[in-house]
């Protein structure tokens, strides 16, 4: 008798009214007929779609919980409707050694109702071949951080990496890195030599951040990544992609051979930076939001890979601070989803898109085993999802210790109702279950 059964499913691309049984944390079949099991859930009227995978958080934790914790950021998530959350090292300290990172994963392991990945930084590269025993997630670099020396460096070393042979502790840990390198792609020089004039000049217009990083300091960068990659073979993953003409460099290089995968984020899709007049520095994200002129838009997905959500809270004072002094971020585990399912219900997307997006190709870029797909044996990670079910975003609702959103007030047509991690239900109409995560490599 199998654990779990989830009856009346409507799967897109897969089939309609079938039933799913679960085993053990895993799939155990999908089909017709219904088996008998421990538990049943009706699905009727809802989708079935695989649990989701958000490739960019940051969940500040350890050194910042005042903005956000494994313990809220993963409710935050189960509430999203993502199974699965990759989290960025620019904590404190940050993610830069093998020390640190087998911290994190301690951290994260007992706090998390979701499971994880997690990015690994960039420091001493002595510490990057420590790194990639413990299975990162990829390597990050904020390109507007270093100079191109060092840029060089890390691929190089990364370069080194040899995806076929594996260590004793990967073996022992089931692991194998898959080499990899994650970009915020901006030059700092230029976005440096920006912000200087427009201080100096006194412009304190509502559209001066996004001129203080202007497209050319992101397309500059994007173009000298992508040379890297292609001059040392190494896969690059640009992160939150905000232009089109970004996207265009992406996409000759990807044409050319390059290994290139990027992605895009809700805000920059669905906002602009005349978001700035309404929501002030609520709105303030790196790369910043675009003129409409310049910025990537819904029908530009067919060219992204990934739709990530650059999960990144603050606390409402800091974030209250003038132009120049609030930290750029935005959350979004909660929004994502309602938005993009908006999206669908206005038939700007279609759920087999959506589905590789949040789903299908992060597995595959990042090497997670067992999770992204509805198959027999995979990992029983489901959303389940009303796309009748209206709301208004308010982010007095979040599970985030985020209380502020750009989107607030946006109104959605579609939300995810239920959230399954192996087999359990950690978030049904709202209500969030404990649950222990764990590590994707385990």
């Amino acid at each position: 008798m199998s654990d779990l059964a989830l009856v009346n499913c409507n799967i897109p691309g897969i089939n309609e009214n079938c039933s799913v049984e679960v085993e053990n944390g895993k799939i155990k079949s999908i089909r017709k007929v219904v088996a008998r099991c421990d538990e049943t859930i009706d699905l009727e009227g809802k989708i079935l779609l695989p649990g989701l995978i958000d490739a960019h958080v940051h969940m500040r934790d350890p050194g910042l919980t005042y903005k956000e914790d494994w313990k809220t950021g993963s409710r935050a998530a189960a509430s999203g409707g993502f199974t699965t959350v990759l989290d960025m090292p620019n904590t404190n300290p940050t993610t830069t050694t093998a020390g640190r990172f087998r911290e994190k994963l301690q951290i994260a392991g007992s706090k998390s109702v979701v499971d994880f990945g997690l990015h690994a930084g960039v420091e001493n590269l002595d510490e990057i071949p420590k790194i990639a025993e413990l299975c990162p997630s990829s390597f990050k670099i904020f390109a507007d951080l270093v100079d191109n020396g060092f840029l060089m460096e890390a691929f190089h070393e990364v370069s080194k990496l040899k995806d076929s042979s594996l260590t004793q502790e990967q073996e022992s840990n089931e692991c194998h890195f898959k080499p990899l390198i994650s970009i915020h792609c901006e030059d700092g020089s230029i976005t440096g030599h920006c912000t200087d004039r427009l201080k100096s000049e006194g412009v304190l217009d509502s559209k001066v951040y996004s001129r203080a990083r202007p497209p050319l300091a992101e397309e500059v960068s994007v173009s000298n990544a992508v040379t890297m990659a292609e001059h040392f073979n190494v896969p690059v993953h640009i992160c939150h992609v905000s232009t089109r003409k970004a996207l265009e460099i992406i996409k000759r290089a990807e044409l050319a051979g390059c290994p290139v995968t990027c992605e895009g984020t809700p805000h920059h899709l669905l906002l602009d930076a005349s978001s700035f007049e309404a929501f002030g520095t609520f709105a303030k994200t790196n790369p910043p939001l675009r003129d409409e002129t310049d910025k990537i838009m819904v029908s530009d997905l067919d060219m992204i890979d990934v739709v990530g959500t650059d999960h990144a809270p603050h606390e409402l004072l800091e974030k209250g601070r003038d132009v120049w002094n609030a930290p750029p971020g935005i959350p979004g585990l909660e929004t994502a989803l309602p938005l993009l399912l908006t999206q669908i219900n206005q038939k700007k997307l279609s759920f087999e898109r959506l589905i590789q997006l949040l789903a299908e190709n992060p597995a595959r870029i990042f090497n997670i085993p067992n999770k992204g797909f509805l198959k027999e044996g995979m990992d029983a990670d489901f959303v389940v999802v009303d796309m009748n079910k209206e709301g208004v975003v308010e982010p007095e609702n979040f599970q985030s210790k985020a209380e502020y959103t750009p989107f607030e007030g946006y109104k959605v047509k579609g939300m995810p109702v239920m959230t399954v991690v192996r087999g359990n239900v950690v978030m049904d109409e709202g209500g969030i279950f404990e649950n222990m995560g764990k590590f994707i490599h385990i």
